[in-house]
């Protein structure tokens, strides 16, 4: 069969072209911006994409057109396959129909953490042996790769909230079908399809409706949001995190924890990674595991050799004792926990945050009032501000201006160029900095040219 893919270099659409390709099928696509990693890695797995959306790239006509959420009414290319009458549909009803019939579904949904939590749970499950099949919106670095088929029943996948497509507005979770599923948090984001937290819980209830009585939910029992959602109806037994299974931390990083199963010691985490964030994401991913057979110590042991997931807390420079990192923190609460592990770790002699507001929600200003209390572990907050903003940031930078710890300089600068934050960190930086790149897009290449520039 030719599939065709719109939107084809999205985290989630160009894994999903590998999945495809790895079922036999000729796979094509096209994007309005193609380039790397996904442009390499379809390169790599055969699989040819053009530039731009005219309609030749959709002549002759495949099998199935394959619709990313990112395309809209009018696109040229959208047009012409309702105007011909082509076979399509979303990403999410694709991998559903022909990538998860018959499979132990796995599913991570929540505001925060998804993308670490599929990938603790694919890798707690190859270590153990399971051999699953997944799909995570990141590249986890136990694998080097963001989607595979697998070898068995098991398939793990990042259950996003997103909508699925122009043409069906539900979110791409209610599609999957998970039989174990985590809830890992819920918290107002993605302002730009949701009109409010109700909104979210609804979708969230839509999922709750597709999870058979057989299956098992995983949620924090502090959580009220997803509480509330559960109260709405819920057919499924649920396993409550802090109180069916919980962690009491050794060291206040996060880097060493034991884990209880009721009352009962089950095990001690000694790891590599550091937050609230991620005790809580890996005591998720325990519980889980358990669900479909495995045992606490040896869920413990596979987490132990957990290495982490590309562009969360990334150590990607490390020069005249100045420690760079790439982190895809970009909503308060994420920026905040972050913020937190660093601090508690011990490590650093200096914090500095370097954030772009560049999520559709971070752009509207949904979350500009909360922005001070989320950097208050950093030492030094660097904000750049990109063109097309819809507020002005002065007021949030002023508001964090502040002394730091280490001197008396202000806390809190706003840069519009990214060049010149380069400069100001290279002109600035002294031994025992940790510096922290938080942002969910490419910004600007910082991450390379600050690397160089550090290094040189």
């Amino acid at each position: 069969m030719h599939i065709h893919i719109l939107g084809i270099c999205g985290t989630f659409m160009g894994s999903l072209a590998q999945l495809a390709k790895s079922q036999g099928h000729r796979v094509t696509g096209s994007d309005a911006n193609v380039y790397p990693p996904m442009s390499t890695q379809l390169e790599q797995a055969g699989i040819e994409v053009q530039e731009g959306f005219d309609v030749s790239h959709l002549q002759p006509a495949p099998d199935l057109v394959v619709v990313g959420n990112a395309m809209s009414r009018g696109n040229e290319a959208v047009e012409y396959v309702l105007n011909k009458g082509l076979p399509y549909t979303s990403g999410p009803a694709y991998l559903s129909n022909h990538l998860l019939k018959d499979k132990w579904v796995m599913a991570v949904a929540g505001t925060h953490g998804k993308t670490t939590t599929t990938s603790m749970l694919a890798w707690v499950l190859e270590d153990c042996g399971f051999q699953p099949g997944f799909l995570i919106g990141g590249v986890p670095k136990n694998f080097g790769v963001s989607a595979r088929l697998g070898e068995s029943d098991f398939f793990v996948v990042e259950a996003d909230e997103y909508d699925s497509a122009f043409f069906d507005k539900r979110s791409k979770f209610v599609h999957y079908h998970g039989r174990t599923v985590i809830l890992n948090n819920m918290e107002f984001d993605h302002a730009d399809i949701f009109k409010d937290l109700d909104a979210i819980k609804t979708q969230f209830h839509h999922l709750v409706r597709t999870i058979p009585s057989e299956g098992q939910i995983i949620f924090p029992a502090n959580d009220a949001n997803i509480k509330s959602t559960l109260d709405m109806g819920c057919w499924t037994p649920t396993v409550t995190l802090g109180g069916d299974w919980r962690a009491e931390l050794k060291h206040v990083s996060g880097s060493v924890f034991e884990v209880y199963q009721g009352e009962q010691l089950v095990g001690e985490v000694r790891w590599k990674q550091t937050g609230q964030h991620n005790v809580n994401n890996a005591l998720a991913c325990i519980a889980a595991a358990h669900h479909v057979g495995i045992l606490p110590k040896d869920s413990i042991a596979a987490l132990n050799r957990f290495v982490g997931v590309k562009r969360r807390m990334e150590l990607i420079c490390d020069a005249k004792e100045v420690k760079i990192y790439d982190d895809f923190a970009h909503h308060p609460t994420a920026i905040e926990s972050t913020l937190a592990g660093m601090a508690n770790s011990g490590e650093f002699k200096r914090i500095r945050a370097v954030i772009e507001p560049r999520s559709n929600t971070m752009r509207m200003g949904v979350h500009k009032a909360e922005l001070p209390k989320a950097v208050e572990q950093a030492d030094e907050i660097i904000w750049f501000q990109p063109k097309g903003l819809n507020w002005d940031m002065e007021n949030v930078v002023e508001q964090c201006n502040i002394p730091n710890r280490v001197n008396d300089e202000p806390k809190s600068v706003l840069f519009d160029d990214i060049d010149a934050i380069i400069a100001h960190l290279v002109q600035t930086s002294e031994p025992g900095d940790g510096i922290v790149l938080m942002s969910n897009g490419g910004f600007g290449g910082i991450h390379k040219k600050l690397a160089e520039a550090m290094s040189s």
